[in-house]
């Protein structure tokens, strides 16, 4: 392999009054074009944002800037399709965590949030957290923030089932009006109008986890229509995982709606041999003839919050409602009680760890399990998690060791399911490197190609990578995007299959991946030589409405 310095000396600058053939020439590596097949040697010619030659004698060529791939594999960049990433490119466009990944597109708006219809469930949250004004009313105002912020990936969205319920019902356990239904159809029609990828619910979060099946199937047909994706946190990932399966499943096929499942696992001991009757009833279902997918990250613990733990009747109403419920003498009762219960059946705190608050004087809890930081203060873990919660209002995130890793490679190894790291655009500096995050949201994709390609061998370069751009661009309607071919936006990641892993670690989450050498996002050099640029060459991505309904 050739050293960094090695390669630097390669990368050529041709002076700007020559005549130019092309804007980026990429050659000496190996090319893998996200159909699956084995890489091949070919250069790559960029003009514009296209590629727009592929080939074997492009060296001679003019180029403004040549790189040198010698050793690296080149592939299409990879497709983030469950990303929690939203108000993160507004406090750092740079996309640090995510890009230096070699992530170059991202769906947003998962797990049923999203930050439109202003539904106030989370934005005072937003707002303490990352100092920042909220001022955009739907998704076409918070697109024209980030198009006038710039980013340094391109970004598609859903929007989220809770911020839709919420908009029009608050946080009401019942099920909606024939009139509060048609306002959130007309809601969601407006969304799709505007370019969101289809609906995502979250079904154990309030006041997702309060809607009924039939609410679901209203909106997903409305979704179907213009071919977007009902991308579903399901209501269950333990015990129930059977029931929720077959109750997502039972959605897209009322309402005709592609499907996808989000973070496929099987959560705690006594379920983890559930994995092959949950892929089976997968694979059951695509021979029906509808249109499934599922997504993992590849490590063996979940990140959430904290809350999770909480009854659903505690969050009912406004937050102000919520944390007095904790503060009741007989609420409080209740609710440590049914938290208490929670530890039979995650078996003991010792697995869930706090991963970040607010609030300095309980950043001595980060990293410390729920077992340590009780004990520290001398209190019950059940009574220390709503205290915690109630003097955090509620935001908690926490980590949580419930996962199985050959139930990961089971998984990963289905193909349906694909390759996605539940996490955010972070960096090491400023407001985004607080806390200590789930690893995923620095390492997911270079895990992935380090120690279950290179590695363990579970499956080859060119099915990974394939389970990283083409099948995810395809799923979501990604056009011209997810394949290395002439005529497709130049998208890429040049990297060292002999050296590319990742280096965040649950202790010290915030460390970037090694050998992700260049990233280019529509014909740009974001990542070069493993530095940032701090060129934002990203786009909003947007679903294509279907001709019928172009207005």
């Amino acid at each position: 392999m050739t050293t960094k310095e090695e390669r630097a000396a390669n990368t050529v600058s041709i002076n700007h009054h020559q005549t130019k053939d092309y804007d980026l020439l990429i050659t000496g590596g190996i090319l893998y074009d996200g159909s699956g097949n084995p890489g091949r040697e070919a250069d790559i010619a960029i003009k514009g944002d296209m590629v727009e030659t592929i080939g074997i004698n492009l060296k001679q060529s003019k180029a403004k800037t040549v790189i040198d791939a010698s050793g690296c594999a080149v592939s299409p960049g990879f497709i983030d399709p469950h990303s929690h990433t939203d108000i993160e490119l507004l406090a750092n466009p740079k996309a640090e965590s995510k890009i230096r990944q070699g992530i170059t597109t991202e769906i947003g708006g998962n797990c049923g949030f999203s930050l439109f219809p202003p539904s106030e469930i989370n934005r005072d949250y937003l707002k303490k957290k990352y100092d920042l004004a909220l001022d955009w009313h739907d998704v076409k105002g918070f697109f024209a923030q980030l198009e006038r912020r710039g980013m340094a990936l391109n970004y598609g969205t859903l929007i989220g089932h809770s911020d839709l319920r919420g908009a029009v019902m608050g946080s009401a356990d019942r099920r909606p009006t024939d009139d509060e239904l048609t306002r959130m159809d007309r809601l969601m029609q407006e969304n799709l109008d505007a370019g969101v990828f289809g609906l995502s619910s979250g079904l154990i979060y309030t006041p997702g986890c309060f809607a009924q099946e039939e609410e679901l199937i209203a909106l997903c047909r409305r979704v179907a229509i213009y071919n977007g994706v009902y991308s579903t946190h399901m209501r269950d990932e333990g015990d129930h995982l059977l029931e929720a399966v077959d109750e997502a499943i039972g959605i897209a096929e009322k309402s005709h709606v592609s499907l996808h499942i989000s973070h496929l696992k099987m959560a705690y001991p006594r379920n983890w041999p559930k994995v092959h009757a949950v892929l089976s009833k997968i694979s059951e279902t695509e021979k029906k003839g509808l249109k499934i997918l599922a997504d993992r990250y590849p490590y063996i613990a979940t990140s959430t919050l904290l809350s999770v733990f909480m009854p659903p009747w505690a969050k009912l109403g406004t937050v102000e409602e919520y944390l007095k419920r904790l503060r009741d003498p007989h609420s409080y009762k209740k609710i440590c009680e049914h938290v208490k219960k929670q530890e039979e059946r995650i078996e003991t705190w010792k697995k869930i760890r706090v991963s970040s608050v607010l609030k300095e004087e309980n950043k001595r809890f980060i990293g410390k399990t729920i077992h340590e930081a009780a004990r520290e203060v001398g209190k019950e873990p059940s009574h220390f998690i709503v205290d915690l919660l109630y003097e955090e209002e509620d935001q908690v995130e926490m980590i949580n060791f419930s996962l199985n890793e050959d139930n990961f490679k089971q998984i990963i190894l289905h193909p349906l399911v694909v390759v996605a790291s539940d996490g955010w655009a972070l960096a090491p500096y400023g407001i985004l490197g607080n806390g200590k995050p789930h690893p995923r949201s620095y390492g997911t994709f270079p895990r992935m190609l380090g120690k279950y390609v290179r590695e363990e061998k579970i499956m080859t370069l060119g099915e990974a990578i394939q389970k990283m751009t083409s099948i995810t661009a395809k799923k979501f309607g990604l056009k011209w995007r997810g394949f290395l071919r002439e005529g497709f936006y130049a998208d890429i990641v040049i990297f060292d299959p002999n050296t590319v892993n990742d280096r965040a670690t649950w202790e010290n989450p915030h460390q970037y991946p090694s050998g992700i050498h260049h990233v280019i996002v529509n014909g740009q050099l974001v990542i070069h030589e493993g530095e940032h640029t701090g060129v934002l060459p990203g786009k909003i991505l947007k679903k294509e409405i279907p001709i019928q309904f172009v207005h």
